[in-house]
């Protein structure tokens, strides 16, 4: 890279941080006066005019100073942002509050909540991917003469379970043994793949004990589907509100779009992150047109699973990325 574009690009940084923490637009006298930029006023005038043909920052009002665009946070986030390392107070409190947790739905809501407020805008986290949803261990637990526990328990660390009435009840052995049964046929195996070994499984047993296990079968698929179901948890909604000033239209439509899981399941959709790896997508790269002043700072956590925060595009990127990037690998080794 030339020395010039070197220095641009300097100059271009210092910009985006300024409007980041003024939300005012920044002028050649104010970078020189908050930055130590190693050149003279003309030089910062001239490269800011040069930037501003490139269609990297641009003139909001006459004789006001200048302000990153769309493109300019793209060469910032390529080309200038840099990773920081969170403090050592900032990994330990996420640590210990994620270790804590005691299944993946109450890590998932630890982690979404956590990430708005360590970043100020709106965190989304999508559950593990289908293809990790193999099944651990199945419970039964007869509660009552006619009232059945069914617990369905995955290898991520996720608990489902649901009472059901039994109209064909059976003793507690009869269950106890139904269960064992049932673990050697649907452990290990996806939630998505369960109907032929449920089925062969009740074919297997007398014709007398299949109605209780008909029962218990169609309760634990039952469970299986809602497992199945593409999920995305939110937090921070209210953060949208609070940088209303810095969308030029109304934020309607945007939280509109955060009340709509397919939108944000299509936004997750298009993301390549692999686990640790981050992305980042500003304005017109998120295909819906309520999100083109918006920006999205993602991160894998596992196989075709992200945690993401969205926000305007003028964000403190540096602290975004760090912050999703380090949480994302902290459930990702909770997950492991």
């Amino acid at each position: 890279m030339r020395d010039t574009d070197a220095r641009k690009l300097q100059i271009l940084g210092a910009i985006v941080e300024d409007y980041v923490s003024t939300r005012e637009p920044v002028g050649s006298k104010s970078l020189l006066d908050r930055h130590e930029l190693g050149v003279s006023a003309a030089t910062v005038r001239n490269d800011m005019s040069s930037l501003e043909e490139e269609g990297l920052i641009h003139q909001p009002h006459t004789s006001a100073g200048r302000i990153p665009t769309d493109k300019g946070y793209r060469a910032f986030v390529d080309h200038v942002a840099t990773v920081k390392p969170l403090s050592a107070p900032e990994r330990r409190a996420i640590q210990t509050l994620l270790e804590d947790s005691g299944d993946v739905e109450e890590l998932l809501g630890r982690t979404v909540r956590l990430t708005a407020q360590l970043t100020r805008q709106v965190a989304m986290v999508q559950y593990p991917a289908r293809r990790q949803a193999r099944i651990r261990h199945v419970e039964l637990v007869k509660v009552a003469e006619s009232l059945l526990l069914v617990v369905l328990i995955t290898e991520s660390g996720r608990v489902d379970q649901r009472t059901v009435p039994v109209i064909s009840g059976q003793p507690v052995e009869f269950y106890a043994d139904l269960r064992d049964q049932l673990n050697r046929a649907v452990a290990g195996r996806e939630v998505t793949d369960l109907r032929r070994p449920l089925a062969d499984l009740c074919e297997t047993l007398p014709l007398s004990e299949r109605p209780a296990a008909v029962e218990v079968v169609d309760a634990l698929s039952a469970l299986a589907a809602t497992r199945t179901e593409d999920r995305i948890m939110l937090a921070g909604t209210a953060n949208i509100a609070r940088a209303a000033q810095d969308f030029a239209r109304d934020v309607e439509p945007l939280l509109d779009v955060l009340e709509e899981q397919l939108v944000l399941m299509r936004l997750f959709t298009e993301m390549h992150a692999s686990p640790g790896a981050v992305e980042v997508r500003i304005g017109a790269e998120l295909q819906d047109q309520a999100l083109h002043q918006a920006a999205l700072v993602g991160a894998g956590y596992g196989a075709g699973s992200h945690l993401a925060i969205l926000g305007p595009s003028r964000m403190d990127y540096v602290s975004g990325i760090s912050t999703v990037q380090a949480i994302a690998r902290y459930v990702s080794r909770y997950l492991e």
